[in-house]
């Protein structure tokens, strides 16, 4: 059974940085007199594995001690969850206090535009195929058990008593332990000569041993999951994502029956101080039809519990960094520039003329 939780907390990015964005009713794609899109955020998509572990007591497990010397055998049901792996996906998101309309010259703008069904912008002047996540697991079912009454004999069956059968299937155990060891030593009559047949005769004492012993010592039975949480990373760098309890597996982050995963991001670059120019700010203030872009940062994301770290990656944010514009010259009529974008980030990918 998948289960998906959803942490999405919205970062707010002054829609002024845009003097020509429209957010009112914004559909993203080519009009009449220009092309719309969205700057992405970078969020991510967290695939959990986690490990269930079933322990049912035998029908005989207050015997096994006496008749087995069989010590600490369950004596309840218990059912314990592990957190055995995270695995991170980046992955843009539409931004929509980043949505841009590149207006038409009669000169200028690309003629081939690509975005992706919600509106990012991934090439100009080239196709690009769309960037898709994995595909998550499949969930891993426990191994079917062996059922032990098929190893039993009818004087078993017909013990009067659950003390009685449990000396009977002992006995029986000892049996087969005994039967093994004459095998291995080869002093069984039938012993046989073919090393595989040996092996095969081994093995399937060693099975039929295995479910008596169930009886006394109960069995264990593990199955694996995965759980998929999706994550927008905001400015505020520390946050709980989800619960984890060892009774009930991965919970919700409001469920105080389990403890915080916290999620952490650190920034490994440093975003340079704007320096205020007045003849940077004139040419930038004539390229406001051209394409804007992000400009990410690398932040280290650590996912961790107050015990255990699970993932630390650097990943490229594209909500912490900045923004800049390619200038309208680059698209003019006699000029064919191809650029294709970072989905995740919205970063320029590769530049060519």
């Amino acid at each position: 059974m998948k289960r998906t939780f959803i942490t999405v907390i919205a970062a707010m990015f002054s829609a002024s940085l845009f003097a020509q964005t429209e957010v009112d009713k914004f559909v993203p794609g080519s009009t009449l007199d220009g092309v719309n899109y969205f700057l992405p955020q970078t969020a991510f998509r967290l695939i959990v594995e986690t490990e269930e572990t079933v322990t049912t007591p035998g029908s005989l497990a207050k015997y096994a001690q006496h008749y087995l010397r069989m010590n600490d055998v369950p004596m309840r049901v218990s059912t314990q969850h592990k957190i055995k792996s995270i695995k991170l996906e980046a992955y843009g998101l539409p931004d929509h206090n980043k949505a841009i309309n590149v207006k038409v010259k009669s000169k200028t703008i690309a003629p081939l535009v690509t975005l992706s069904p919600d509106g990012l912008l991934l090439a100009i002047n080239k196709e690009v195929k769309q960037q898709k996540l994995s595909d998550i697991p499949t969930d891993i079912p426990a191994a079917p058990v062996t059922d032990p009454r098929e190893y039993m004999t009818q004087e078993m069956l017909r013990a009067g008593s659950f003390a009685k059968q449990a000396e009977l299937i002992a006995q029986e155990i000892y049996d087969i332990r005994e039967s093994r060891n004459e095998l291995v030593r080869g002093e069984a009559d039938n012993t046989p000569k073919d090393g595989a047949q040996l092996q095969l005769m081994l093995q399937q004492l060693d099975e039929q041993a295995e479910a008596l012993e169930s009886f006394f010592k109960g069995t264990t039975q593990t199955s694996t999951h995965y759980t998929v949480l999706y994550v927008l990373p905001t400015a505020e760098k520390e946050q709980i994502i989800a619960r984890f309890s060892s009774h009930f597996g991965l919970v919700d982050k409001d469920d105080l029956s389990g403890t915080p995963i916290y999620m952490n991001l650190q920034p490994q670059t440093k975003i340079p101080e704007t320096v205020q120019n007045e003849s940077t700010d004139k040419k930038k203030s004539k390229m406001i039809k051209g394409v804007y872009y992000n400009v990410p940062v690398r932040e280290r994301v650590s996912i961790y519990t107050n015990t255990e770290t699970f993932l630390q990656k650097d990943v490229a944010m594209a909500q912490f960094g900045t923004t800049e514009i390619l200038s309208d010259i680059l698209f003019n009529k006699g000029v064919t520039t191809r650029v294709s974008f970072f989905q995740q980030t919205g970063a320029i990918e590769k530049l060519e003329q």
